[in-house]
């Protein structure tokens, strides 16, 4: 017999039911029912269950019921009638119990001891008395039915249960799970959180290692304070229970078939991270505050808070775990897409594992995950096909303020976690003085996120000893709050004070670990400065995947050609409809009008030249993977990689069925999202350098939303942390006369964070010089970004049109000449770049002007100047040079064009045709555009402008 269901509240009536039968037989219902009747018929009634003492009665769900079904007169569907006082009180007071059982679950997290230095108000709950149920003191020890809750026998009294789920919901840890709505995984927990009590959660050794782990933390943070004392280093103290969290968090995540964390957090606490799970020499991290590392990268370098590491964590169950903890920048959660998307790359790749053995952990703020909108883009990812990486653990260290900003200025909500609420997931509020809650916690995480691949939140409440860093003095505006901090004890002193008391630990022994601790410390310090981080010299896939993209350089020479018959056949492959497949009639006939490009017949527009360029590279053996809004079918409707069948709703991948050796072809829908999408692929392109990873803006523009990652991670990872990646980004760029906010994809703002060969930018004009740029940015051995000016209406202008021939044998030019003037004749070079070119070409054929050559630079940067110098070698000396563009002019190249072309032409820089200087990209209105574009057409080819 399933009870569970008799404790909801719903089905209180059924036990008025079975009692009745009772009466009439005992023996017509199962012994542990007759066993409790029995004691009901003799337990006092408590007379009526009217008398709420502190809060009006609600309405009984019994009651509604009763009322419903004609019970008010103790009648049951013919049934004999008994006593209705006696029934109605016995299944009122279990009833009534089921909902307060129920409201423990629900509510009793807000009860919880959960702050170390008990300024958080707890306030007793209406819904957790007595008196909310009409129930009293008298009804504490009548029998009742426990089964439903676990842990308790199948009779037992209200006094009985009510004692259990305190312990389980309102203790130094509170739960808030009942938001699931899958019932399994709600009964998966009850059982844990119920049953948790029964048993200590650490063993006498767990105990002295945990200890051991807080003094290690304790004594690394009073080495810094006592040699660097004023130097900011964003200490942990107060919070040290991080690292036995930490520790038997991987532990146990280990057991369960972890062998990797990708871990990624802020500053706070990240140097006892790095110290004390990662492992990285002490003498290392000394070297860096003193600022003599000889580990440093070739570049300008970061600061020690924000640099990673990777290293083997050794578990007690003997297993090595490896953890890579991610670089990261001061803005607070910008690491976490990276650290998903790295997850998500060692997944995919296979030979690394899946899910189920590679773990994100992600380590967060209390102010930031309440106050930064990439904390909920992130949590969003979780369940999506392009995004899923199993389940991350977050761990939240609640120092209950944000630099100066206290709770009620710093969230609109109860926790600090309450975002994480829009995923129903488990969130554990901890008291992070109580380490074995904390231990417990930690374990029933990484067991949840093992069992069911989804995330989980732990809050841990603690406190700052210091001010937001070292140099801080936080008594400015938090007095009452560092009054108390100050006269509390460390986390350390208040665990040690608690296991010698349990009698498991001497106070000698306490002492002597502390000691040793120290002296273990004092044994690094004494350690010579390493010349490499790496000095077990670990073979690792990383390692061996990155040798190939390390020493290559942009100016190298690649062969991006294909062989013509193969690239046919494989177009061929990618434009034919599956039989059965009900595609699309739309979809039917442009797919062969593709085919007729493959034939000659029809030129190659910029989705044929696109999609040669993927076909060939999975064709090669490359992982392409296409993600953004809209990718699909493409935001204008151009691309069509996935097909929908318009019967079933079916897809099907084209470029993912050419062959069977084919490497995977993969592009998916984004969430509509920017910061957090763009970080992924980010993040993935770290993991995953011999593939193409490529994020796809819906408009150029819209890649404003994730400017910290593009200026953190893509433009300067490689001189702050030694960190390459190839991830391109496609941004829709052009102007049509559609806005301010669909016109300019802000290509001054990528020109501008140009420098030591960092990234690639280009703005092709024909499919062919995109199919072979897509070529290049793999088989180049080197990795840097690469961001792309997309065409808008290009993808189906007459004039920007390739051929087979010219995907197949030919290569990225970075300046295309003019091959329709001659450069002898030559009085005026315009030079532009994209969409405008074909503009300027209409103009001087309707013009009818000669002796004006329109120069292309397809590439931005690194800027093409021997190109550039040759071409103008080959004209008069006396030649106009300009730059003519779209943009207004403090947008778009000119204001580094101005400085690039100048130094080619010796220091004299070209004249500037375009736009006026604009606070706006563009103008809103269409008839303004069509003027402002052919005054500047005009100007352009004209001599007499």
């Amino acid at each position: 017999m399933d009870f569970n269901s008799l404790l909801t509240g719903d089905n209180a009536a059924f036990i008025d039911f079975l009692y009745n039968r009772w009466l009439n037989n005992p023996s017509d219902v199962e012994p542990a029912w007759a066993e409790l009747f029995a004691q009901w018929d003799t337990a006092p009634t408590n007379g009526t269950l009217s008398g709420a003492e502190h809060h009006p009665q609600p309405p009984s769900i019994f009651h509604a019921r009763a009322d419903a079904n004609g019970l008010s007169n103790g009648a049951h569907h013919g049934v004999a009638a008994h006593s209705d006082d006696a029934v109605m009180t016995v299944a009122r007071r279990q009833a009534r119990a089921a909902q307060l059982i129920n409201a423990y679950r629900v509510r009793g997290h807000i009860e919880a001891d959960i702050d170390p230095l008990g300024l958080r108000k707890i306030e007793e709950h209406p819904e957790l008395t007595l008196g909310y149920y009409g129930l009293s003191e008298a009804d504490l020890d009548v029998p009742i039915s426990g089964t439903g809750v676990y842990g308790v026998p199948e009779v037992t009294t209200l006094r009985h249960v009510i004692t259990r789920l305190r312990r389980a919901y309102c203790s130094s840890f509170g739960v808030e799970f009942m938001n699931i709505n899958d019932i399994n995984k709600k009964r998966w927990l009850q059982e844990r959180l119920e049953t948790m009590q029964d048993t200590d959660p650490l063993n006498d050794e767990e105990e002295r290692y945990a200890f051991r782990l807080l003094a290690d933390a304790e004594n690394f943070e009073n080495m810094l304070h006592t040699r660097y004392p004023g130097t900011k280093r964003f200490s942990i103290e107060g919070a040290e229970p991080l690292i036995p969290l930490m520790s038997m968090l991987i532990d146990e995540a280990s057991a369960r078939g972890v062998d990797r964390v990708v871990l990624g957090m802020a500053h706070r606490g990240r140097l006892n991270v790095l110290a004390n799970i990662l492992y990285k020499p002490v003498r290392a991290i000394l070297d860096e505050f003193e600022d003599t590392s000889k580990m440093t990268v070739q570049g300008s370098g970061d600061v020690k808070y924000h640099l990673g590491y990777s290293s083997y964590y050794p578990t007690r169950n003997g297993q090595k775990v490896r953890v890579t903890l991610a670089f990261n920048p001061s803005h607070l959660e910008a690491v976490n897409p990276i650290v998903e998307g790295r997850a998500r790359a060692r997944q995919d790749r296979g030979v690394e594992g899946d899910a189920h053995n590679i773990m994100p952990m992600l380590l967060h703020g209390d102010a930031a995950f309440a106050g930064q909108g990439l904390v909920a883009e992130v949590l969003n990812l979780s369940q999506l096909r392009a995004y899923k990486t199993g389940g991350t653990v977050h761990v939240i260290i609640n120092n209950q303020i944000g630099f100066t900003t206290s709770p009620e200025d710093a969230r609109s909500t109860p926790y600090s976690s309450d975002v994480a609420r829009m995923l129903a997931i488990p969130i554990f509020h901890v008291n992070g003085e109580d380490v074995e809650a904390v231990v417990a916690v930690a374990r029933l995480a990484a067991e949840w996120r093992q069992t069911f691949k989804e995330d989980v939140v732990i809050d841990m409440y603690s406190f700052r000893k210091y001010g937001h860093n070292e140099g801080d003095e936080p008594m400015f505006t938090q007095p009452l709050l560092y009054d108390a901090i100050r006269k509390h004890p460390t986390p350390r002193e208040v665990f040690a004070r608690k296991i010698v008391e349990h009698g498991a630990v001497t106070q000698e022994e306490i002492d002597h670990i502390f000691a040793d601790s120290k002296q273990r410390l004092q044994s690094h310090l004494n350690e010579p400065s390493p010349d490499d981080l790496d000095q077990d010299g670990t073979d690792t896939l990383m390692k061996r995947l990155w040798q190939d993209y390390l020493y290559g350089t942009l100016d190298d020479e690649v062969d991006t050609t294909v062989d013509i018959d193969r690239l046919k056949a494989l177009l061929h492959k990618a434009n034919q409809i599956p039989d059965g497949f009900n595609a699309h009639r739309k979809i039917k006939r442009l797919l062969s009008q593709r085919l007729d490009a493959v034939e000659g017949t029809r030129p190659v527009d910029w989705a044929v030249g696109e999609q040669a360029a993927y076909a060939s590279l999975v064709d090669q053996g490359f992982r392409v993977r296409l993600v953004g809004q809209d990718a699909g079918r493409g935001t204008f409707s151009h691309r069509h990689a996935v097909l929908t069948d318009t019967t079933n709703g079916d897809e099907f991948i084209p470029l993912n069925n050419l062959t069977d050796r084919q490497a995977p072809f993969e592009v998916y829908d984004s969430l509509l999202s920017e910061a957090a999408a763009l970080g992924f692929e980010v993040g993935y392109s770290y993991d995953y350098p011999d593939a193409l990873v490529i994020w796809e803006a819906q408009f150029g523009d819209f890649a404003n939303g994730a400017q910290v990652i593009i200026d953190n991670f893509i433009m300067s990872t490689e001189q702050k942390w030694g960190r390459n990646s190839g991830v391109v980004m496609l941004l829709p760029h052009g102007y049509e006369g559609q806005g301010p906010e669909h016109s300019s994809a802000r290509l001054e703002r990528y020109l501008q964070l140009c420098a030591e060969d960092n990234v690639t930018v280009a703005n092709c004009s024909t499919p062919a010089s995109f199919f072979h740029l897509m070529r290049r940015q793999v088989v180049i051995g080197v990795r840097k970004p690469l961001v792309v000016m997309s065409p808008k209406s290009l993808l189906r202008h007459p004039r920007c049109i390739s051929t087979v021939e010219d995907l197949a044998n030919g290569r990225f030019e970075p300046v295309l000449p003019d091959p329709m003037s001659p450069a002898a004749n030559t009085r005026r070079a315009v030079f532009c770049s994209g969409k405008v070119y074909y503009d300027l070409l209409d103009a001087r054929e309707q013009a009818g002007v000669e002796g004006v050559a329109i120069i292309r630079l397809e590439q931005l940067y690194p800027f093409p100047a021997a190109q550039v110098k040759a071409i103008l070698d080959e004209m008069p000396d006396d030649v106009e040079i300009v730059w003519c563009q779209e943009e207004p002019r403090n947008m778009g190249a000119w204001p580094m064009m101005d400085e690039w072309m100048g130094e080619v032409l010796g220091g004299r820089p070209p004249r500037y045709i375009g736009r006026k200087s604009s606070a706006s990209p563009a103008t809103g209105s269409p008839s303004s555009h069509k003027q402002e574009q052919q005054r500047l057409l005009h100007e352009a080819i004209s001599f007499d402008s």
